[in-house]
């Protein structure tokens, strides 16, 4: 594979030493754990647990936090492992998105000191596993139509509702569970014994079989006073939390693509038809010249993007540039990849079509792209267009 082959544009000026060491340690990872393994994870239905205590190993959960075990990484460095997890699988960038974009920002950034020193560092360890509990079966673009509720009993709380497609639940020590109070959406910490939490896997799945996927029932939960996030009050907190996991999203999707790209490109070298390799016809260098320009593109916006989060100029909306491009070429490369393989490409031992399977679910969380394109409309128009009505 040549040099214009793997950067076209030479992208890798573009990082420091830090950043470049750092990607190439979670490559290294990825391809010596996670690729040799991942066709029969994924035929499975298996998530293989013991991986987090060696992503914790890695620094790679709540990377971009700070203290309490947390690696301290800035956005860049973030987005760069999650592009190589994902050229791994969805799955295992999701596991890490799920752990620490999610679970750990809402503990890092809304909990008490208590709640903090009790929780981050077994989860920066791999040793605890969060969830985050927000979408509900009736309630998915639209979290404030959210049905769970909390009612104050004496001291401490009530919880009782349900969630859905909330990734990790079955495995994991605490939830993070979004709920109506009469003080507004409040997120509370409820370990996952408690009595009356049951978390159930959705299944079968298409896409993101690697990965665990659950429904939860709340049914008459007691909570102490203590388990309340101080810090959340209204939507505002798990849409801070949401954010974090959209930015790795930009650039996950983009190493699910160039994965898909190269597996496409080297089996073109090889495979031959008519005397000749498959790459040495029109037809199929149009398709990896397509997905060239656009693996190429796509991590440029990543990069930009999070240089702007490193400055602390970005601005939620520019979120949505990213995660609605980057999933939607991906999702492109992916399915344009595995027609390079002919009936060769449905099978598992090909990235592709698996990669395009897991994108179809990446499209959909984290804001599908309905919900991203008018989140991008009001800031181009000025004019809301989130209900009928609304956009005048």
């Amino acid at each position: 594979m040549t040099d214009l082959a793997r950067d076209y544009l030479d992208l890798d000026s573009l990082f420091s030493a830090e950043e470049l060491g750092l990607r190439n340690r979670v490559r290294e990872f990825v391809q010596a754990r996670i690729k040799p393994n991942i066709a029969r994870w994924y035929e499975a239905a298996h998530f293989p647990r013991e991986i987090a205590k060696e992503m914790g190993a890695l620094g790679l959960l709540g990377m971009h936090l700070t203290g309490y075990g947390c690696a301290g990484r800035s956005a860049v460095e973030y987005g760069l492992a999650s592009m190589e997890l994902e050229a791994g699988d969805s799955g295992m960038r999701t596991f890490v998105s799920v752990q620490g974009s999610l679970a750990m920002t809402a503990i890092h950034r809304f909990g008490s000191e208590e709640q903090r020193q009790r929780w981050l560092p077994g989860m920066a360890a791999g040793d605890l596993i969060g969830c985050f509990g927000l979408t509900e079966p009736t309630a998915g673009s639209d979290p404030a139509a959210m049905r769970s509720t909390a009612v104050r009993d004496g001291d401490g709380w009530v919880l009782n509702g349900a969630k859905r497609w909330i990734g990790l639940a079955t495995i994991a020590d605490v939830a993070v569970i979004w709920a109506k109070t009469d003080e507004g959406v409040r997120g509370f910490l409820v370990p996952t014994g408690t009595e009356g939490f049951t978390a159930t896997p959705i299944e079968p799945k298409l896409g993101m079989r690697a990965s665990i996927q659950c429904d939860i029932d709340l049914t008459d939960v007691r909570l102490a006073a203590e388990a309340v996030l101080p810090g959340a009050v209204g939507l505002r907190a798990p849409f801070t939390c949401l954010n974090e996991a959209r930015y790795g999203i930009m650039w996950g999707a983009m190493g699910a693509a160039r994965d898909a790209y190269e597996a496409a490109l080297a089996y073109a070298l090889e495979r031959h038809q008519f005397g000749a390799p498959i790459g040495a016809f029109q037809l199929i260098q149009q398709k990896l010249v397509d997905m060239v320009l656009e693996i190429q593109k796509g991590t440029l916006v990543a990069l930009r993007t999070g240089r702007l989060k490193d400055s602390g100029a970005l601005r939620h909306e520019q979120l949505s540039f990213g995660k609605l491009n980057n999933v939607r070429e991906a999702i492109e490369i992916c399915r344009s990849a595995r027609t390079i393989f002919g009936g060769n490409g449905i099978t598992l031992d090909y990235s592709p079509l698996r990669h395009a399977c897991n994108l179809e679910s990446v499209r959909t969380y984290e804001g599908t792209d309905e919900m991203h394109t008018l989140i991008m409309g009001r800031a181009i128009t000025g004019v809301a267009a989130f209900s009928p009505g609304t956009a005048g």
